[in-house]
């Protein structure tokens, strides 16, 4: 895409970041691997996929560019495919089912990052967790240590007022809040993923600390 609209629409998120400590991930799901590069080239190192191929793809294509990228899985993880990568990612966005806490403690090789995915809204559409299940989900994550919980995760509906944007956002933050008062080592939940290109700038209102943006990058309107 063009270079100029691209560093434009960059820096106008950035700016409406301002100083806040966030985590600005461009997701490239719908981007191939040159338009990925130019979003890295622009100073953007946090990338995040939601299919396991096109993320293996395009993890290998921009592989010159590593170690320095951090990849981000946002997507619905099954349970077959765990193996082929959660090796691979620095973040797993989307642990929304204790089965899949349980297969990464049999695949990684490492403690991973995850933000456990939290359904504020309720929508039967969209995974995760009730809100009323996240604390007895945190205590049964402590028998895998492969898994670290650094924050919660939620998607708001689509077609969401600015009101209820504020509630569910806000819900999301006193539930970390929450987890994060028990200081527990596997689980210190002191990170939120929420907002995306349509919702970011009140996800910021309410404490996020990593938005997922991706047309507001490619937008050359």
């Amino acid at each position: 895409m063009n270079e100029q609209i691209l560093k434009q629409n960059l820096t106008n998120i950035q700016s409406k970041i301002g100083e806040k400590d966030v985590t600005l991930i461009a997701v490239t799901k719908f981007v191939d691997a040159e338009t990925t590069r130019q979003v890295y080239q622009a100073g953007i190192n946090n990338l995040a996929e939601n299919r396991t191929d096109k993320f293996l793809q395009k993890k290998e294509a921009l592989s010159n560019l590593a170690p320095d990228i951090k990849w981000h899985f946002i997507g619905h993880l099954q349970s077959r495919q765990v193996k082929l990568i959660i090796n691979e990612v620095d973040y797993l966005h989307s642990l929304d089912r204790v089965s899949l806490a349980k297969e990464i403690q049999k695949r990684a090789n490492h403690p991973v990052n995850c933000f456990l995915q939290v359904n504020i809204s309720g929508e039967e559409s969209k995974g995760g967790f009730e809100p009323s299940q996240v604390v007895t989900v945190i205590e049964d994550l402590a028998k895998y240590d492969k898994v670290v919980v650094i924050g919660l995760m939620t998607m708001a509906p689509i077609d969401a007022s600015p009101v209820q944007l504020h509630e569910i956002f806000g819900e999301l933050r006193n539930l970390q809040k929450e987890i994060a008062s028990k200081k527990l080592s596997y689980a210190p939940c002191q990170e939120l993923s929420m907002g995306m290109s349509r919702d970011y700038e009140i996800a910021l209102e309410e404490g996020a600390t990593f938005i997922r943006v991706g047309t507001a990058i490619y937008d050359e309107k």
